[in-house]
């Protein structure tokens, strides 16, 4: 609606100052001519806004005019107290300035709105932390934070997942991002996009230089390019195995990831005769003994890892999943279970 954009464009006006016109018509998906009508529109019911043009040039309004925009509807009321990432303002320091913005919120709100607003928070909570995440490491951001905000490069002493020794850089720093209660910061190194998780930065150090971003690129962009590297990396080593039905919710929480298509029930092998793969040889109560005969109670899942050893993480299910196929994998899990054995058979070193 109109009047919905006239409102947009007086709100990004009054928190960016001078705004291209071309961006304004990006944000609200209209066209710059429609943005400069809109803008006549605005000056002709008393808002005192301009245009400039040139090269730095934009829309604006006169300095020093401010306005108390009233015209919230109750949804958009409510949605301002559904709070996605509360452990991202405790992260970052901003519980009490959160606290009193949103008294301020509903002080400013229409009379009309503010039940339904104030009913929202009491009702409706959104915790970012996964079941069962354990402990995380502590990240300190506030260096991270001050090099972000003050546009300036940042020396990091880095630990890479696996390594123990840890790596110096100097970096570019677009922003901080928050996911699934983790830290990460967005930088370029080198004039390249990476991605560094905020708990292993042991140490941090804002540097007397600018920062030096690639012009007209923002977080947005560099994080939705390194997320489509992390989600797209290639996981050609193809597994397929069977697990128990009272396992298989917990699997696919799990292993979701690694999951190429949904479970399938039935004969893992299609041949009907319910002997599974053929190849478990088990003498025990395990999958690969009498429950050969009772299919009914497995399902089969198809699983992707990218390199061989990977597999090793299907030993946490025990004999709730086997591998079917293909028999490397099932060699990798015979080792490194037979490797388990072994430890445990052993008499324990003295505390």
């Amino acid at each position: 609606m109109k009047s919905d954009r006239l409102l947009s464009i007086l709100l990004l006006l009054q928190t960016r100052g001078r705004v291209p016109a071309r961006e304004l018509a990006q944000r609200l998906e209209v066209s710059p001519r429609t943005v400069y009508r809109d803008v006549e529109a605005l000056s002709a019911a008393g808002v005192p806004v301009y245009a400039e043009r040139g090269r730095h040039g934009g829309i604006a309004l006169l300095p020093g005019f401010r306005t108390d925009v009233t015209g919230m509807t109750t949804d958009e009321a409510r949605a301002l107290f559904v709070l996605a990432a509360q452990g991202a303002h405790t992260a970052l320091g901003l519980d009490d300035a959160l606290g009193s913005a949103l008294r301020k919120v509903m002080a400013a709100l229409p009379a009309p709105h503010r039940p339904a607003a104030e009913l929202t928070g009491r009702r409706i909570l959104v915790d970012p932390d996964r079941w069962l995440g354990g402990p995380r490491p502590a990240a300190d951001l506030d260096a991270l934070q001050t090099a972000v905000f003050t546009d300036l490069r940042l020396r990091i002493r880095y630990r890479h997942s696996g390594e123990t020794r840890l790596r110096t850089y100097t970096v570019d720093p677009y922003g901080l991002v928050a996911k699934a209660g983790t830290w990460y910061l967005v930088a370029d190194r080198r004039g390249r996009p990476q991605l560094f998780r905020a708990d292993r930065v042991a140490s941090a150090a804002v540097t007397d230089a600018p920062v030096r971003r690639r012009p007209g690129v923002e977080l947005a962009e560099v994080w939705q390019q390194l997320r489509r590297q992390v989600e797209d990396r290639p996981a050609d080593f193809r597994v397929t195995a069977r697990i128990r039905r009272d396992r298989l919710d917990l699997a696919v929480r799990i292993l979701g990831g690694a999951l190429t298509g949904p479970p399938r029930t039935g004969d893992p092998d299609g041949s009907g005769n319910g002997k599974g793969s053929g190849k478990g040889h088990g003498n025990g109560d395990g999958p690969g003994n009498e429950d050969r005969n009772g299919d009914e109670q497995w399902a089969v899942i198809e699983l992707a890892f990218p390199v061989l050893r990977a597999v090793r993480q299907l030993l946490q299910f025990g004999d709730a999943l086997e591998v079917l196929d293909p028999p490397e994998a099932r060699r990798v899990l015979a080792e490194a279970a037979a490797g388990i054995t072994a430890l445990y058979a052993a008499d324990p070193p003295p505390p």
